[in-house]
């Protein structure tokens, strides 16, 4: 928790809050339906929250916008920006119904009120969206076709609408396609160690460049 105080001084008492309480919520509901592994569980705010919100520090999301978090899993990176940004909403989904029944007890029990949840494929969910947000969820080929023609094409953001995808490693290859992506390292705004490798791709709706 402490880490987040850190990196983001400037929380409401809500949110510090919220933050502190996600953590019992997810050590609670993960014993029940495992969806984050134990080693993880034990670093929840390094390995989840603080890399979740590795996106906000590429962007911060207007009120009013509207965010898709695809492959949500346990609700991440979703929950900790929807934490962050209380005045935007965001839709999670997943094909998995037991993490979005996890999602769902999470929600509830932080109180959000600007997140709603869908338990199918992306491709059978409806509406555009200012941004499109994942956790490596597929090779970014793959991600694109999926999430084709759900990008809202009015951008009020610093950055154009589009992908805002966390990934690891090197990404030269598979982003080879993609002459409009820029890479933001999270090493630039996090110290720790694990963030070293860590990624996060800005894929803007035109991304043929």
């Amino acid at each position: 928790m402490e880490l987040i105080k850190h990196y983001f001084p400037n929380l409401s008492e809500n949110q510090l809050v919220q933050f502190e309480k996600l953590n019992e919520l997810y050590q609670d509901w993960n014993l029940k339906i495992n969806v984050v592994s134990r080693k993880d569980i034990d670093e929840i705010y390094l390995r989840h929250v603080l890399h979740s919100l590795g996106i906000a520090k590429v962007q911060a999301f207007n009120p009013g916008s509207k965010v898709l978090d695809v492959g949500t899993g346990g609700g991440f990176p979703g929950v900790p920006l929807a934490i962050m940004f209380p005045e935007t909403q965001f839709h999670l989904v997943d094909s998995i119904g037991k993490k979005i029944k996890v999602v769902d007890e999470v929600v509830a029990g932080l109180g959000l009120t600007n997140v709603q949840t869908t338990n199918d494929r992306v491709e059978n969910v409806p509406g555009s969206y200012d941004f499109i947000v994942s956790r490596a969820v597929a090779q970014m080929e793959t991600f694109v076709h999926w999430t084709k023609g759900k990008i809202a094409k009015k951008s009020t953001h610093e950055l154009k609408n589009g992908i805002l995808y966390l990934k690891g490693g090197d990404l030269t290859e598979e982003l080879s396609l993609y002459t409009t992506a820029k890479i933001y390292d999270l090493s630039d705004y996090f110290k720790e160690e694990f963030f070293e490798t860590k990624k996060v791709v800005h894929l803007p709706l035109k991304f043929k460049g």
